[in-house]
């Protein structure tokens, strides 16, 4: 995933997917996937943030513009993309020196197993915490946040599985 036309293929990917596929999901009024989130997990770790920062902002800029959320994808986006590196030093014990050899895939399934649900679940409270903005609806929050990461989580891990080659 380093090559930058993989990137913007994968963003590209990732917009449509969401706009005109996933947002016109909505199971059981709880249940509302949000792949986008994975390009914060397969973007490769670099030094300077600005970029990854600005691309993921970008995204989530765009999927609130298709879908007249304003401004809530962008703010959870951009939040889990800027704790990202907290994550994977706790997840996977790498320091800065690691970062430009870093490879996702090359790490044990418990490890990204627990990264990538740990973002997942923040994005999705952030986002229904704005979504509802309300006390009075924190059931609906919890509720939404739990089945809308749940079904979020199956699609990434069968997506995963089903697009990466076998070694």
């Amino acid at each position: 995933m380093n090559n930058p036309f993989n990137m913007v293929t994968l963003f590209f990917f990732l917009l449509f997917l969401q706009v005109f596929v996933l947002n016109n999901i909505l199971f059981l009024g709880f249940i509302n996937p949000y792949l986008y989130i994975v390009f914060v997990f397969l973007y490769p770790l670099k030094e300077n943030r600005f970029p990854f920062l600005l691309y993921s902002f970008l995204l989530g800029l765009s999927v609130d513009f298709f879908s007249d959320s304003g401004g809530i994808h962008a703010f959870s986006i951009l939040f889990i993309s800027y704790i990202r590196l907290f994550f994977v030093r706790i997840y996977f014990r790498k320091i800065p020196a690691d970062f430009p050899f870093f490879k996702l895939k090359s790490e044990s399934f418990g490890k990204i197993f627990n990264y990538v649900v740990t973002l997942t679940i923040i994005h999705h409270l952030i986002y229904f915490s704005f979504a509802n903005f309300s006390f009075y609806n924190f059931s609906n929050v919890l509720l939404n946040t739990i089945y809308s990461s749940i079904f979020t989580l199956l699609l990434y891990f069968l997506g995963t599985y089903i697009f990466t080659k076998s070694e």
